[in-house]
């Protein structure tokens, strides 16, 4: 399937898609129907070359894409950048889908995958281990797993605000010390809340792998965190 003659616009903060051109907005607006197809439709016809097609997969999990790399990577660059990438790969590989899974579970391994290697790439380089968010996206995602467990109120006081954000920083950097799969699987299971059968398909690994990674994973975060326990 050759490239569209658009390019794919950064999602912003909100996790809209924005900047694909007027053709393709009059093409979906004439495609009346296409947000009420099932996705195996959209898929069937996406192949056979109907663009407003792809376009409606893309508006349906483009959300879901981003909040998902957003949690995995915790940089808005980063995000952005698997975020396109990932479609990119959807779009070039479109061919080979063959309903053996559903869509969503295909588009989730192709994003996780193009995290992993995002991850590792960064792991290589020691300066750019340092987890970066801001403000507005860590609102849009959510706090930390562990911070979650707390309360969290307007009427906290000032201390108990300030050792939350403390306790955040530190999470953050234990995380950066996982593996990018033990990562990869404690935050798809604590922040996406996906059962451990869906990780391993968007995966591609068992059930069982992924239960010994989210094991590994929070042992070492407990050890490393055993004093704010």
């Amino acid at each position: 399937m050759p490239l569209p003659s658009w390019t794919f616009a950064l999602a912003d903060q909100t996790g809209r898609i924005g900047g694909v051109n007027a053709g393709v907005h009059a093409a979906l607006s004439t495609e009346t129907s296409l947000p009420k197809l099932e996705d195996r439709a959209l898929v069937a016809d996406a192949q056979a070359g109907n663009r407003a097609a792809f376009e409606e997969l893309v508006r349906r999990y483009d959300r879901d894409v981003l909040r998902l790399a957003l949690n995995l990577m915790k940089r808005p660059e980063d995000a952005r950048d698997v975020y396109q990438e990932a479609f990119l790969k959807v779009y070039r590989n479109l061919h080979r889908f063959r309903f053996e899974c559903s869509f969503y579970t295909w588009l989730y391994r192709i994003v996780t995958n193009v995290c992993l290697d995002h991850l590792r790439r960064r792991q290589a380089r020691p300066e750019d281990q340092a987890p970066e968010v801001s403000a507005g996206f860590q609102d849009e995602v959510g706090t930390d797993f562990f911070e979650r467990q707390k309360e969290n109120r307007p009427g906290l006081d000032p201390e108990r605000s300030f050792l939350g954000r403390e306790l955040g920083a530190q999470i953050a950097t234990a995380m950066e010390r996982l593996s990018p799969r033990e990562r990869v699987v404690f935050e798809m299971k604590h922040y996406q809340g996906l059962k451990l059968r869906d990780i391993g398909d968007a995966l591609g690994t068992t059930e069982e792998t992924v239960k010994n990674s989210l094991f590994r994973a929070t042992r070492k975060l407990r050890n490393q965190l055993g004093e704010l326990r």
